[in-house]
C-alpha cells in the first residue's frame, strides 16, 4: 500500500509540485526569519559574549548590558572580599566619539579592561599583539572598526586616530561579535579609558568575577548579591535578561513572531487545500481500495505517508534555500543570520504539524467514503 500511495502522490505532478512549493516556502520563511531573529538576539548579547566573564556584577537596578549604571570604585574591593571569589577586575564600557584622520567623526563602543590581567579582551586577535595595550596611547579595534574608521588602507597596526581629542595608536586588530547598536568596539586599558572620557563621579561600569575552584557559580552569585547589595548574574543569566528586555520593550519579537505565524498558516492553507483536492480527484481509487478490503485506518496511513513524504522533501529544500540566503546575503556579518539546531528541530516539528493538520480534512473525507463510489459513472 505504501508503494501505491507514493505512486498516486508523484503521479499527479501538478498537485505534487504545488504541495512541495507551499511547504518549501513555509519552511524557508520560518527558518529565515527565525535565524535573523536569533542573529539579532546574538548581537544584543555581544557586550557579554565578547568579554567572556563567568560572573557580572552590576548596579542592582540594571535591565540589560547596554544600560550602563556606573558603580562606586569601591565595588571592586567589596566584591573581592566575598568568600569564594578567585578574582574580580573592573570593566569600563561606554559610547564615545572618535575623530578620523579625514576630520569625520564616528561613534564607538569603548571598552576599558584590566591592564594587569587583560581580562575582558577579545577572543581572536587578527593582527598585532593584545599585550601591547599596556603601552601609552595603545588601542585595539575590531573588524567593524577597520571598516568604519577609514578602511584597511587607513586603519592598520600602527595607524592613529583620536578619541575625545586624545591620540590613539592601533596596536592590534581583533575579531568580535557585532553589537545590536552596530558600533565598532575599541579596547584600551581601564585606567586610560577613565582618563580620556568625560569627567563623572562614577565611571566603573561592571565588575567581572570568577569563582574559586569548587565554588558553584550560581552559589557565588547569590553570595555576592547578599553581602554587597549589588546585582550579580552569571554570563547566561545576564544574556537572557538582556534578551528579555529587548523582547519586552521593542517590537522585534512581535514582528518576527507574526512573520513566522504567517509562514505556518500559509503552509497549512496550501497543503490542506491541495491535499483535499488530491483526495477528491482520487476518490474512485480510494473507493476501489476500500472495496478490496482496505480499512479506513490503512487509507489514513496512506494519506499521512503522502503528506509526510512531500513535507520532508519540502523541509530539506526550504532549509537549503534559507541557508543559501544566509550564506550570501548574511556573509561578512552584514545580516544577523544564525541558524541553530533547536530552530531546525522546531521547524521540522512545525512542518509535521502542518502535514498532520492538512491531512485531517482528507482523512475525514475518506472515513465517509462508500466503496460503491467506484461503480458510479
Amino acid at each position: 500500500m505504501n508503494f501505491v500511495a507514493l505512486k498516486m502522490l508523484f503521479g499527479d505532478r501538478a498537485k505534487y509540485l504545488m504541495l512541495l512549493a507551499g511547504l518549501t516556502f513555509s519552511t524557508m520563511l520560518i527558518v529565515q526569519q527565525g535565524s535573523i531573529f536569533w542573529g539579532l538576539m546574538t548581537w544584543s548579547m555581544s557586550g557579554i559574549t565578547n568579554v567572556n566573564a563567568p560572573i557580572w556584577v552590576t548596579d542592582p537596578n540594571i535591565n540589560q548590558v547596554e544600560e550602563i549604571k556606573p558603580l562606586a570604585d569601591t565595588a571592586v574591593t567589596r566584591v573581592r572580599s566575598v568568600p569564594g571569589v578567585k578574582w574580580a577586575v573592573p570593566l569600563y564600557k561606554g559610547v564615545q566619539r572618535a575623530r578620523l584622520r579625514d576630520g569625520n567623526f564616528e561613534q564607538i563602543a569603548l571598552v576599558g579592561i584590566d591592564p594587569s590581567t587583560l581580562i575582558g579582551r577579545p577572543h581572536t586577535i587578527m593582527e598585532g599583539k593584545i599585550e601591547d595595550l599596556r603601552a601609552p596611547e595603545a588601542v585595539a579595534v575590531d573588524q567593524l572598526g577597520v571598516e568604519r574608521l577609514g578602511g584597511p588602507d587607513k586603519v592598520f597596526v600602527g595607524a592613529t586616530f583620536e578619541i575625545n581629542d586624545h591620540r590613539a595608536r592601533i596596536v592590534a586588530i581583533v575579531k568580535t561579535q557585532k553589537s545590536f547598536q552596530n558600533f565598532p568596539f575599541v579596547y584600551m586599558t581601564y585606567e586610560r579609558a577613565l582618563s580620556i572620557t568625560p569627567a563623572e563621579r562614577r565611571k566603573l561600569s561592571y565588575v567581572l568575577v570568577s569563582p574559586m575552584e569548587g565554588v558553584p557559580t550560581e552559589q557565588l552569585v547569590r553570595r555576592i548579591r547578599k553581602e554587597t547589595g549589588l546585582g550579580a548574574y552569571t554570563e547566561e543569566q545576564f544574556g537572557w535578561k538582556t534578551i528579555g528586555w529587548i523582547l519586552k520593550n521593542t517590537g522585534i519579537g512581535v514582528n518576527f513572531g507574526t512573520t513566522v505565524l504567517l509562514g505556518f498558516v500559509v503552509g497549512m492553507a496550501i497543503a490542506g487545500q491541495t491535499f483535499y483536492l488530491f483526495t477528491v480527484e482520487n476518490l474512485k481509487q480510494f473507493g476501489a481500495l476500500k472495496a478490496i478490503g482496505a480499512s479506513t485506518g490503512m487509507l489514513a496511513r496512506m494519506i499521512l505517508l503522502q503528506s509526510f513524504t512531500v513535507g520532508v522533501i519540502g523541509y530539506g529544500v526550504g532549509v537549503g534555500l534559507a541557508t543559501l540566503f544566509g550564506l550570501t546575503v548574511g556573509s561578512g556579518g552584514r545580516l544577523p543570520f544564525k541558524e541553530t539546531w533547536p530552530l531546525l528541530v522546531g521547524v521540522f516539528v512545525a512542518l509535521l504539524m502542518i502535514c498532520s493538520l492538512s491531512s485531517v480534512i482528507s482523512i475525514r473525507k475518506l472515513a465517509k467514503l462508500e466503496p460503491a463510489v467506484v461503480f458510479r459513472g
